[in-house]
């Protein structure tokens, strides 16, 4: 990987015990909890590759004809109505989030600039030389913003439907993969 992309470890809870062993509370800045794959129902992992990135298997972290699709769409609308970005890519732009030290770095990766589209795309690439397509699917429903403080698939499963990842059903599936798209718009809470 380029020398400056850092994998932090995920924020996630923190429990507290009395001296006897019964929790007293639960202290986090990112209420997470990271599950291995094969704790993540198959309809999730589909769902999230069907709405996110239908080609995840068999591009190499950047999707030139996706990449193409929404620029075409995006000029000829006259606004950003699609994004080019691979689920790799998008893993990367999170991991840019939580790495980021201070409000600036976290403003750089937001930005909508070509130079952090094509430094996205760049990191991504090493990404997919290093790890497994499981192992990014994985990083990347673990590491995502669901909306409501839930972060990851896991949070996310029992803050909106109280079964855990592994239990979601189809249509349960659908809307986390969809809420990740844009957590505030999409709340099922609220809309």
């Amino acid at each position: 990987l380029p020398r400056d992309f850092r994998e932090p470890a995920l924020p996630v809870r923190t429990r507290v015990y009395a001296a006897n062993g019964k929790k007293i509370a639960t202290v986090y800045e990112e209420n997470r909890k990271e599950v291995p794959l094969e704790k993540i129902a198959p309809v999730m992992q589909q769902a999230v590759i069907a709405i996110e990135d239908s080609r995840f298997y068999e591009h190499n972290g950047f999707d030139p004809r996706g990449f193409a699709r929404a620029a075409v769409t995006n000029v000829t609308t006259g606004e950003v109505a699609q994004g080019g970005s691979t689920l790799t890519m998008q893993y990367v732009k999170n991991v840019l989030l939580t790495a980021a030290a201070d409000e600036e770095e976290q403003a750089a990766a937001r930005e909508d600039t070509i130079s952090r589209k094509l430094r996205e795309i760049r990191y991504a690439m090493a990404v997919e030389k290093r790890l497994t397509k499981d192992e990014i699917l994985n990083r990347y429903l673990n590491i995502s913003y669901y909306g409501a403080l839930a972060y990851g698939v896991e949070a996310a499963a029992v803050h909106y439907f109280g079964v855990s990842a592994s239990k979601l059903s189809l249509a349960q599936a659908a809307t986390l993969a969809g809420i990740v798209q844009s957590p505030a718009a999409y709340n099922p809470i609220t809309n």
